[in-house]
């Protein structure tokens, strides 16, 4: 039986850490290129926000969400030679890795495809990829996730490749 467990824990960890993978992937070979910006933010950085006090319902909710992140990986560009080739190969390493679509956007200026990974019916992570006539993006946010508070933590966070999640606003129909 302990093993069992054990197998299961380990097998948990490893899907969420290969997800993260996809991203630092990418992080990894256009480490050097600096047309490439990378953003890292680790489950520190996070636990430093949950230290701070809000004084509006919004800030409190702001502090709320972010407590139950462990971190976030960006990897995007404003000017690559093949930005469709990037995303067609992103977002084929991401149906690799397991992650259900969530959401697709297509249109004349870009593509934005979120997937996410979930157990127990908790979002653990959530992929964005997004590709246009010369950008790129690819983004992790990974945790424990409340889909209603995404939009407002896009928000809040002002982050432009979280712009797209806004649109996961579930409270305007």
């Amino acid at each position: 039986m302990k093993k069992t467990v054990l197998t299961l824990m380990i097998m948990s960890i490893a899907s969420l850490t290969f997800g993260q993978q996809v991203v630092t992937k990418y992080m990894d070979k256009y480490e050097d290129d600096e047309t490439f910006t990378k953003v890292s933010i680790s489950s520190k950085m996070f636990s430093l926000f949950t230290e701070m006090e809000g004084n509006t319902e919004d800030e409190k909710e702001f502090l709320d969400v972010i407590s139950k992140l462990k971190g976030m990986k960006i990897v995007a560009s404003e000017k690559v030679a093949d930005p469709n080739g990037l995303y067609n190969n992103a977002i084929s390493d991401v149906a690799k890795a397991g992650y259900e679509e969530l959401m697709t956007v297509k249109d004349a200026e870009e593509n934005v495809k979120i997937s996410i990974k979930e157990k127990d019916g908790i979002i653990e992570e959530l992929i964005l990829v997004a590709g246009g006539k010369e950008k790129f993006a690819i983004l992790s946010l990974y945790g424990i996730i409340d889909l209603k508070q995404v939009s407002k933590l896009a928000s809040m966070m002002r982050v432009s490749e979280l712009d797209y999640l806004k649109s996961l606003d579930t409270d305007n129909d």
